[in-house]
């Protein structure tokens, strides 16, 4: 075992047994239309984690492969965001299997029928003991319908069949099952036990949205209980409502009439509250009282609307519970995961608690406070104060103070401090940075430090319930030199610019950065340094198979001459989502110091259309 592995079993042993009191009594079980635990009545608000145990959105500009498994860190962290949020419950996305428009390195848990991958699923057995501690259950699709992060195309193409004989087909039928059955039977790797006996799961789904015939469902429903007698199932089957394009399925009779279906889900996406809340009151019609209904999606409607349907899910005593769709975490090497959501007219991305700027155009804040609210309000609590963060972690750095850190739950920004000792005074630098940014770039770089002046720096998160403690402190960080950055949020960090203007919207697209500084032929733009220009980096995503920008370079900002520079495509075989192609400029310093003059401008000039979400300036 490797030692880091360990490490964590042995601290994850030993925080199992200094919570022992804190660990689940119950299942969660059933009495007619109900959910207990124990004897008392299950309620939940909370919110889909579709990447909870799977990374699908690492949007580092230089990386190739968005795909991964997460760390501790990532989990704790998304389990902590859980409890201050009220919620109890979350919702995974279903078990990824390997997918051949995936790039080749991309890990997934199923390789090939019956062939599973260990240390994928020594994630699973973490995410498991780490919601255990949070007192978070977990709902696990098992299948999807999609081809995204693993469904039954991807089980079809193992055997070179079409997607739909997933449904008929004793072959794929048997290989899916082989997943199952290896599933509930695994025993957990850290505390020892086997799925099918882990209170921490709530319920297993049949699958996301599945548009499957009755007989597959009963089928499955029955296996998995043959297996599995202690957890609830819930019938996965496609009673999704959207749209006038995207017309309502209502619930089948075969999920209120099978025994073996414990729970009916539904998904709403309507464009209005008006019409979700007709949906939500004819499916309550249809079941009748005979089973427990959950809403296992919803979303993308205005907060005022949403305010609608949270006071009706509350109410309605048919509903024991709801999950919103969707949360994100922070990522270990600064900053947020992020996702757009293709489906919500590229408005909507998802939600980051507590709430930022970047979300104010779909009333992120307000969504957030408001849900948060109603979580406890479901459960019959009193809504507690929000608590102060703790403290976060300081990445390490050296050379320059342009650094990362990783993010503490509840956050809502950073105090930066700065000293000459490593025993202080400290001088705050900067106030309430926020770490919503564009992702995979360092968070912030200190333009006020001197030039050969040693220091040390940390930080501390802050909410409107207080600051925490202070980071780790990282130094002594000998400052060779200094970065300027541009985050393409405004153009006024421009000393001069012609015909660029600043775009959001459409993330996805250029791998969730927020905003950038779009340009044309014709466009232009001149950056300024305070003295001698030692390296420049450009960030830009574009269409076109060739580079698309030209440089020029100057002294005092009058006379201009082309320089060349080096550039790097990050380009992804990832073909599921629309991504343009990363280019990364670089003018750098064996270029610049074969010039005699003192350079201080720089000058860029797109020959087609392009989008740069950053530029760094490195001086001395």
């Amino acid at each position: 075992m490797k030692t880091h592995n360990l490490i964590f079993l042995i601290k994850l042993l030993l925080t199992s047994y200094l919570t022992h009191s804190q660990s689940f009594e119950n299942f969660i079980t059933k009495k007619g239309n109900k959910l207990y635990d124990g004897e008392r009545e299950f309620r939940f608000l909370s919110y889909n984690i579709p990447t909870l145990n799977y990374v699908e959105d690492n949007m580092d500009f230089e990386e190739t492969n968005p795909y991964g498994l997460p760390t501790e860190f990532e989990l704790r962290d998304v389990f902590e965001t859980l409890n201050r949020t009220g919620a109890t419950v979350t919702r995974t996305y279903t078990i990824p299997v390997k997918n051949k428009n995936f790039p080749k390195e991309a890990v997934t848990y199923v390789e090939g029928p019956g062939k599973f991958n260990e240390d994928a699923f020594k994630v699973l057995d973490t995410m498991l003991t780490l919601a255990s501690e949070h007192q978070i259950r977990i709902i696990i699709p098992l299948v999807n319908n999609w081809k995204w992060m693993g469904g039954r195309p991807n089980y079809a193409d193992f055997r070179n069949k079409d997607k739909d004989e997933f449904w008929t087909d004793k072959q794929l039928i048997k290989d899916f099952k082989k997943t199952i059955k290896y599933l509930l039977n695994r025993t957990n790797t850290l505390t020892g036990v086997k799925y099918k006996d882990d209170k921490t799961i709530m319920a297993w789904e049949s699958g996301n949205e599945l548009q499957n015939p009755p007989e597959w469902a009963i089928d499955i429903a029955r296996y998995v209980k043959s297996i599995d007698k202690n957890h609830l199932f819930i019938d996965g089957f496609f009673a999704i409502h959207g749209d006038d394009d995207y017309p309502s399925t209502f619930v089948q009779q075969y999920s209120i009439d099978e025994p073996s279906i414990d729970i009916i889900s539904t998904h709403h996406y309507e464009p209005t509250s008006r019409k979700m809340l007709y949906d939500l009151k004819k499916t309550v019609d249809i079941v009748n009282g005979k089973k427990p209904l959950i809403i296992g999606e919803f979303g993308f409607i205005g907060v005022s609307g949403l305010k609608e349907v949270l006071n009706y899910i509350v109410e309605e005593e048919a509903y024991s519970g709801a999950l919103l769709w969707s949360l994100r975490r922070h990522n270990p090497e600064g900053g947020f995961y992020h996702h757009t959501e293709p489906f919500s007219n590229v408005l909507y991305r998802a939600y980051h608690w507590p709430g930022f700027d970047d979300g104010e155009i779909y009333g992120e804040r307000e969504t957030m406070k408001l849900f948060r609210d109603k979580s406890f309000q479901i459960q019959n609590l009193e809504i507690p104060e929000i608590r102060a963060p703790k403290a976060p972690k300081l990445l390490e750095f050296n050379n320059t103070p342009k650094f990362s850190w990783q993010g503490s739950a509840g956050a809502e920004g950073y105090d930066i401090e700065r000293s000459i000792s490593e025993y202080g005074p400290w001088k705050i630098i900067a106030h309430n940075i926020d770490d919503i940014d564009t992702p995979g770039f360092d968070l912030y770089s200190d333009e006020t430090a001197k030039i050969g002046t040693t220091y040390y720096y940390r930080i501390r998160a802050l909410n409107e319930a207080g600051k925490s403690a202070p980071s780790n402190v990282v130094g002594p960080i000998g400052t060779d030199y200094l970065t300027k950055v541009d985050y393409a949020s405004n153009l006024m960090i421009l000393e001069k610019h012609k015909d660029l203007e600043i775009k959001i919207g459409d993330c996805r697209s250029f791998k969730e950065a927020f905003s950038r500084i779009h340009g044309r032929k014709g466009s232009e733009g001149i950056y300024v340094v305070p003295s001698r220009l030692k390296e420049l980096r450009l960030f830009s995503y574009e269409s076109s198979k060739k580079p698309n920008i030209k440089f020029y370079i100057s002294e005092d900002g009058l006379n201009y001459k082309v320089i060349d520079c080096h550039v790097e495509t990050y380009q992804s075989n990832e073909n599921n989502y629309n991504y343009l192609i990363p280019r990364k400029y670089t003018i750098n310093t064996k270029v610049i110091d074969k010039i005699d003059d003192i350079i201080k401008y720089v000058k860029f000039k797109p020959t087609n259309t392009t989008d740069i979400v950053r530029v760094e300036l490195e001086y001395r």
